[in-house]
């Protein structure tokens, strides 16, 4: 299979204030390629995303995205932020949400084009929500706004998607559902995945690191019990070779 690198981290550390968000991160993203990020919260999983965007610049170390530093080259990004609630009241309908994906491909003072139209539509055709497209927002289900939300990433095109937990608030079928559309989207491009759903990913991701101010990563699906304690400041029993699925225990609680 022939990967394309998108994106290149190399000692990439980010701060906000004395506090250090992320240390010493190495990193190769390529096309064709599906990488699940796990860790705590706080560990500096969505920061490792803005710094992709262009949206957060390390103090040491140096990024790339297609060559070139990433707030020049945040159109060719499809980017899937954490759920938020929305107002079920609000007026906007499915095609008008996803078509704010288009906006960094057309004229902010023109109007969309028939040609913004049809990708519209054959994108929402792609993640199966087509049929739902004069529909308001509101009236939608988590998982289903969710499934809009990667159409509005996907309509402009990118070859590097990034998403932020987004099955967070989704029931257990669409979310098997979801990872099976990444599985399907992961042919045309590459694909990051932040989330706290390890035993998915075990069993969808391509490669799989742990994140916890330091990167844990062997560019592979295989991480080692060392690796896990070390990103969750706890002792795991880890991953039986040959399992369908790779689990943490649950952790002793302390009396």
């Amino acid at each position: 299979m022939h990967r394309r690198e998108l994106a290149v981290l190399e000692d990439v550390s980010v701060r906000y204030g004395s506090i250090i968000a992320i240390e010493d991160v190495n990193l190769s993203i390529y096309s064709k390629e599906f990488l699940a990020i796990i860790g705590p919260n706080g560990g500096g999983k969505t920061t490792l995303l803005k710094v992709l965007l262009g949206l957060k610049q390390p103090y040491k170390g140096k990024v790339s995205v297609l060559g070139k530093n990433p707030k020049f080259t945040r159109k060719y990004i499809g980017y899937v932020p954490q759920h938020s609630r929305i107002d079920s009241q609000f007026p906007v309908n499915i095609r008008d949400v996803v078509l704010m994906g288009r906006y960094g491909h057309s004229n902010p003072l023109r109007k969309y084009t028939d040609d913004d139209i049809a990708i519209v539509e054959n994108t929402l055709k792609k993640v199966e929500m087509l049929d739902y497209i004069e529909r308001q927002i509101g009236t939608l289900s988590m998982g289903q706004q969710q499934r809009v939300f990667l159409a509005r990433a996907l309509v402009s095109e990118p070859v590097l998607l990034l998403l932020d937990e987004p099955t967070a608030s989704v029931d257990e079928p669409m979310r098997m559902d979801f990872y099976e559309l990444l599985k399907i989207l992961k042919r045309e491009k590459g694909i990051v995945l932040v989330t706290h759903d390890i035993t998915a990913v075990s069993v969808h991701a391509d490669k799989v690191a742990c994140l916890n101010r330091r990167f844990f990563y062997h560019d592979s699906k295989e991480l080692t019990p060392e690796d896990i304690e070390a990103a969750y400041e706890c002792p795991v029993e880890m991953i039986a070779h040959g399992m369908p699925h790779r689990v943490l225990p649950k952790h002793d609680k302390e009396e």
